[in-house]
């Protein structure tokens, strides 16, 4: 592995069983970048990131991450990480500053305790509740700050806004933002096309356990792709819209209203659109297994 690289695999296979999580991965990602690691629910997201930390043992090819063996330097590597898992487990009856200060004790070096109390200040976190009486949103505030306080070389952040409100999601957007400016590497999955778009400066793209893409965020929007339906004020010849650059699988219900999807940019769809007499524009955004199966076949 050479400098330029904070995370490679090669040819990763994990097996379990009979089932292929991972097929051969080859990943690289840069050092003081922001990597998004897309792709739906059981593509292997989570099995790339436990592998790379020796959480689990793949069962062909290899990995290095800041120029580590994860199975042969478990220790120096964790040291200089910070991992946030899917789904953080701590001891029930701990109350939150209890389990931080446990988890800091393990560092080397430790994180100043100021910063802890900032970071939870951030993140509206209650310190003195016990983990069990945490809902999941909470519990996720505590997994970041946890990955957070140390101030790592690299995170790696594995769905890190899942069950958080929108308001916290922006937050936890600005502590990668932080913490990317002071020269961290961020790897880190989702499932959730937006968010990537949003932090992103490369995009690595998982189905059924292979890579099948890396892109820039910008490629990814116009890949996007909209459900509208529109209904008119009155019945109108909506030949034109369908025209329009980017409109598919275009359906004129009746004379009063019609359904499509639009990829790619809005303007365009837009623009065309405020020449009718439009009643009401309902949107649905498709799932990102759809958008796969648009794009990645």
């Amino acid at each position: 592995m050479t400098e330029e690289f904070a995370i490679q695999t090669f040819g990763l296979v994990k097996n379990y069983g009979k089932v292929e999580a991972l097929r051969g991965l080859d990943l690289q990602v840069k050092r003081g970048e922001i990597f998004g690691f897309l792709g739906p629910n059981g593509a292997g997201k989570t099995t790339t990131i436990r592998c790379l930390l020796d959480a689990i043992r793949p069962t062909d090819g290899s990995a290095q991450v800041l120029g580590l063996n994860p199975q042969k330097d478990p220790v120096a590597l964790q040291a200089r990480v910070g991992y946030l898992p899917g789904e953080l487990r701590l001891e029930e009856n701990m109350r939150v500053k209890a389990a931080l200060k446990l988890l800091n004790s393990l560092r080397r070096p430790h994180a100043p305790w100021a910063y802890v109390l900032e970071l939870a200040e951030r993140l509206d976190l209650d310190l003195e509740r016990r983990f069990k009486n945490l809902s999941k949103g909470n519990k996720q505030k505590v997994g970041v700050i946890q990955a957070f306080m140390h101030k790592p070389e690299l995170l790696i952040l594995d769905e890190p806004t899942s069950g958080l409100d929108p308001l916290m999601q922006q937050e936890v957007h600005a502590l990668v933002r932080d913490a990317h400016e002071e020269g961290a590497t961020v790897f880190f999955s989702s499932h959730v096309l937006s968010e990537v778009e949003e932090l992103a400066e490369r995009v690595g793209i998982i189905r059924s356990g292979e890579l099948v893409d890396v892109v820039e965020p910008e490629t990814l929007k116009r890949r996007s792709l909209l459900r509208a339906r529109i209904v008119f004020q009155k019945e109108v010849d909506v030949t034109a819209l369908s025209k329009v650059q980017g409109v598919r699988n275009f359906a004129a219900e009746d004379g009063m209203s019609v359904s499509l999807e639009i990829e790619g940019e809005m303007d365009p769809f837009i623009k065309a659109l405020a020449k009718f007499p439009v009643s009401r524009l309902e949107t649905e955004v498709p799932s990102l297994e759809e958008v796969f199966l648009v794009h990645y076949k």
